[in-house]
């Protein structure tokens, strides 16, 4: 059978978009706008591999948006897209995979049936392309007035994921090196002599070039999911002997140390249970069971990163997390930016969903005593209709 990898080209700037940052980093969501079709791919049963394309100037904004997804390192994009898919093909030349799928990370909702699709395409023909016919009469237009009426039957509007085998597309690709023009790469097969066949693209496969493609896609988001669903978390830990304790990743000097299996990372542990909980998926202690020597001193950011990544396989989202952290000290506020930051990171979402507040018992129960830290969280997830 060979391999499939999928090369998601995100080496663009998407200057119509404005913002500080290319459109493919910009939050849908909760999430940069690129993560999604990584996700997709990753999770796909048919790909085995996952590469992504980009600008030079990205490697920290990607870094944080691919955090947890298990994907190949990512090489450098060219000034154009046709360079940059060439660029991402070569740097695939030494592992030879069979088929490869070429996408546009400006597409964030590509679904598993699109790529199954796109696949299936492939298996009697040197490429083929998801693609939706044109419905709309269509004009060609001569300084501001209708020029002429076009014949719309037989025409399609392409989309990606686009196949190939990964040989020819490469072979494609070289041959082309010094041609301009040629917009997607199925265009590059046919100037090669490749039929390209076309497969039943996905009106939801929108792709973000404008601000009202960004609005549109937040509204498809909106309606894609039928269900939202909140979990709650709780977790206590014990001090012990130690000049600090780990909490939501970050380590707060104190004069005493959370005792634990793990690093005993109380309010990270409340997020995971939170997560889980509104997955119905158990508690961190099925996942990670403390008997297990395994997790023995094991950063709780792993934990973070498995429910952020169940979340990813359900295709659903973080839509927010609420920590509360209960003790009489140390003294949270101080490190409460520092938490969120980290937390956010680990989720692959925007600090603006994540909460962390502090609270006392007024020197009641063990907390009141010093005796140990308490945390709760609440986590709500969006998860899609196929969920």
């Amino acid at each position: 059978m060979g391999t499939t990898v999928a090369l998601v080209v995100a080496a663009g700037r998407g200057e119509r978009l404005g913002g500080d940052r290319a459109k493919q980093y910009l939050p849908l969501g909760g999430q940069p706008l690129l993560r999604y079709s990584l996700a997709a791919f990753a999770r796909h049963r048919r790909v085995d591999a996952v590469r992504a394309v980009i600008h030079p100037d990205d490697e920290a904004l990607y870094a944080m948006t691919a955090a947890g997804l298990d994907l190949l390192a990512p090489v450098t994009g060219g000034a154009s897209r046709q360079e940059s898919v060439r660029l991402g093909l070569e740097s695939l030349a030494e592992q030879q995979p069979a088929r490869v799928l070429i996408h546009d990370g400006a597409r964030p909702f590509v679904d598993g049936d699109l790529i199954d699709r796109v696949l299936a395409g492939l298996e009697a023909a040197a490429g083929a392309i998801a693609a939706l016919p044109v419905t709309d009469t269509l004009k060609r237009e001569a300084d501001g007035w209708v020029g002429e009426t076009l014949e719309r039957a037989g025409l399609w509007r392409a989309q990606t994921p686009q196949a190939f085998r990964f040989a020819d597309i490469l072979a494609a690709h070289r041959a082309a090196r010094d041609e301009a023009g040629l917009t997607d790469d199925a265009a590059v097969a046919e100037r090669a002599g490749l039929a390209v066949r076309l497969v039943a693209g996905d009106p939801a496969n929108l792709k973000v070039t404008s601000p009202e493609d960004l609005a549109r896609a937040e509204r498809w988001l909106a309606g894609a999911a039928d269900e939202v669903r909140t979990g709650s978390g709780f977790d206590v830990h014990r001090f012990g002997p130690g000049d600090r304790v780990r909490l939501c990743g970050v380590d707060v000097p104190h004069d005493n140390a959370l005792q634990g299996h793990s690093d005993a990372d109380a309010g990270l542990h409340a997020v995971v249970d939170a997560i889980l909980g509104a997955l119905a998926a158990g508690d961190i202690g099925a996942h990670f069971p403390p008997s297990d020597p395994e997790w023995r001193d094991t950063d709780s950011a792993v934990f973070v990163r498995h429910a952020r990544d169940l979340v990813d396989a359900r295709g659903g989202r973080i839509v927010n997390v609420d920590v509360t952290i209960i003790c009489e000290r140390p003294r949270i506020g101080p490190h409460r930016a520092a938490m969120v930051a980290r937390l956010a990171e680990l989720l692959g979402i925007d600090d603006g969903r994540v909460s962390i507040k502090a609270t006392t018992t007024e020197r009641l129960g063990f907390t009141g005593r010093g005796e140990g830290i308490a945390a709760q969280a609440t986590a709500t997830l969006a998860l899609p209709r196929q969920a």
